[in-house]
């Protein structure tokens, strides 16, 4: 059996998005809602094709460039926490946390179906989403595994990994 592993990592200046939000911690407390410029680096494995890649370096870049774009510039809220609740119609969107109340424009805001919008969720999400798009594009179906870093604030990275060869 080969041991040897095979890794294409792909962070540009580019792969950045502005966006707001606010978590929850501790139970019962509830962070006031601010922004941050989220970097992305997304890192697949897996064995070399009949060219000596792993997978193209450019497929990758724009995959995850769709997602940064998707994210950029928006109010993220989650839909599946216990304590927030969000609720949307064709023009706003409301978000509430005990007393506290939220109303975004619609447009201005981007439902995540995860818990809370920690990076490291915001991690599983998009990770979940490469994966399918990685999946279907050619070279995509010998990847192993895939990694997905959000970094929050310089120096403060979120890290979700995932084998890519189950289907979720």
């Amino acid at each position: 059996m080969n041991s040897e592993r095979y890794r294409v990592r792909v962070t540009k200046d580019h792969l950045v998005f502005s966006a707001a939000h606010f978590i929850t911690f501790n139970g019962n407390i509830c962070e006031r809602l601010h922004g941050h410029n989220w970097r992305v680096a997304v890192e697949v494995a897996g064995p070399l094709d009949e060219n000596s890649y792993v997978f193209d370096f450019i497929a990758l870049r724009d995959a995850t460039q769709r997602l940064v774009t998707e994210l950029d510039h928006h109010i993220l809220l989650p839909t599946q926490h216990q304590a927030i609740h969000v609720t949307a119609d064709e023009r706003e969107v409301t978000a509430t946390f005990e007393e506290r109340r939220w109303v975004f424009p619609r447009e201005d805001c981007i439902l995540l179906p995860i818990e809370n919008t920690t990076a490291e969720l915001i991690a599983r999400w998009m990770a979940r989403r490469l994966k399918d798009v990685l999946r279907s594009t050619p070279g995509g179906q010998k990847l192993e595994s895939l990694t997905v870093e959000i970094e929050e604030n310089f120096g403060q990275w979120a890290i979700y990994q995932t084998d890519i060869t189950k289907v979720s």
